[in-house]
């Protein structure tokens, strides 16, 4: 990133020739999205249908909590963004004619619910609509929970394995990512002068407030409401909060998070539950920085989102955030598939990777200590906690 800025800033008519390099990098992401997607969002609700017969009354609990508190995670990144405007100023390439339209047509909410509904799975695909491929493999899912057998493991099975496919897929496509991003910034800077930077510093000091915000407005009025002691449940999130912050990922903190819960008095059948199910359900700190993210983008491409494309945007988010994997970067694919469907210019995705690190390892602490949270509000609700800490 640094390199880029500095080649972007002294030979600025270097960049325009070096933007090749980003863009195969942007068609190497674009790839990514709809086996990923499709994959994940299948294992997130087939895979837990057994578990979702034998507690059920605490699946449903769940996942209303679960669908509370990450809305409330979105709509707190939104406001946070339309505040500060920290893409105001960049001079982001307007990629796809449909931004253009986006930004000047007013949609009824009849066309919007007629157009997530996929006439073709294939023709989905083809064109990224990541709306319509997370409609229709929500329903695969919930038709797979409904088959019984060999037919059901097959198909299961197949969708384990091309999500664990694909995220190697990911994880080679990581390794082009220094070249990706240098070129990015290079062809940034060039184009839009060294003061992105400030921009960039903008949206991770926005990022961090709201993240701040969350936790004191949400995370603690939810302790107090459910008498969850401060001092104990801190003591038992610490460990896996730091693990999850230093690693990026939430499944790293996972085998310590179920063991420390357990031992603050969540009994195992809810916490063996509530964990696995968030990481697919509930990652607060994704989805606002998401929200934060997706608009910074349009803001940056100069495309002004009218109130009810915004909230389309956060309804994309907050489907395409279920069943995601807490792996780092996993969000990329996420912000990546919700920028094509609103004709937004990936090139966001390359010059929002030079900082992801620094706002990866805030959002990652956050969904940790939101599902720890969520576990011990379960054993609150169930009233089977069997230790001191409840």
């Amino acid at each position: 990133m640094f390199l880029g800025a500095l080649a972007g800033w002294l030979f600025p008519e270097l960049s325009h020739n070096i933007r090749v390099v980003s863009n195969i990098f942007l068609r190497l992401i674009k790839v990514i999205i709809v086996p990923l997607l499709f994959s994940t969002l299948v294992v997130g609700i087939a895979g837990h249908s057994d578990d979702l017969k034998s507690v059920g009354r605490l699946a449903l609990k769940s996942i209303i909590y679960f669908e509370i508190v990450t809305s409330i995670a979105l709509i707190i990144g939104l406001v946070a963004v339309n505040i500060t405007q920290p893409g105001t100023g960049i001079s982001l390439p307007k990629t796809a004619t449909e931004a253009v339209q986006l930004s000047g047509t007013q949609s009824t909410w009849k066309d919007t619910l007629e157009h997530i509904v996929p006439k073709s799975f294939f023709e989905s695909a083809a064109n990224n609509d990541v709306l319509q491929v997370v409609v229709f493999a929500i329903l695969f899912g919930v038709a797979l929970t409904m088959v019984k057998g060999k037919p059901k493991v097959t198909i299961l099975n197949f969708c384990e394995g091309l999500s664990e496919v694909m995220f190697k897929f990911t994880g080679i496509v990581m390794k082009f990512a220094p070249f990706g991003i240098g070129a990015a910034m290079c062809y940034t800077v060039g184009n839009s002068g060294i003061g992105i930077l400030i921009n960039l510093g903008k949206l991770i000091l926005t990022m961090y407030c709201s993240l701040l915000v969350l936790i004191l407005l949400v995370f603690v009025p939810i302790m107090l409401a459910f008498k969850i002691p401060f001092k104990k449940f801190f003591k038992a999130v610490e460990e896996p909060a730091l693990i999850a912050f230093s690693t990026t990922s939430s499944d790293a903190a996972l085998p310590v998070a179920l063991e420390n819960m357990m031992n603050y008095g969540v009994p195992k059948r809810i916490v063996s539950f509530v964990l696995p199910t968030g990481y697919s359900f509930n990652l607060d700190g994704s989805t606002l920085y998401l929200a934060a993210a997706s608009i910074f983008v349009a803001q940056a491409a100069g495309v002004h989102l009218d109130l009810w494309h915004q909230l389309t945007m956060m309804l994309t988010l907050m489907l395409t955030t279920k069943g995601i994997a807490a792996v780092p970067r996993a969000s990329l694919v996420i912000l990546s598939g919700t920028l094509v469907t609103f004709g937004l210019p990936l090139e966001g995705v390359a010059i929002l990777l030079g900082v992801d690190e620094v706002m990866d390892m805030a959002r990652t602490g956050t969904n940790l200590v939101g599902n720890c949270l969520a576990s011990a509000v379960m054993a609150k609700l169930e009233k089977n906690g069997n230790g001191s800490g409840l």
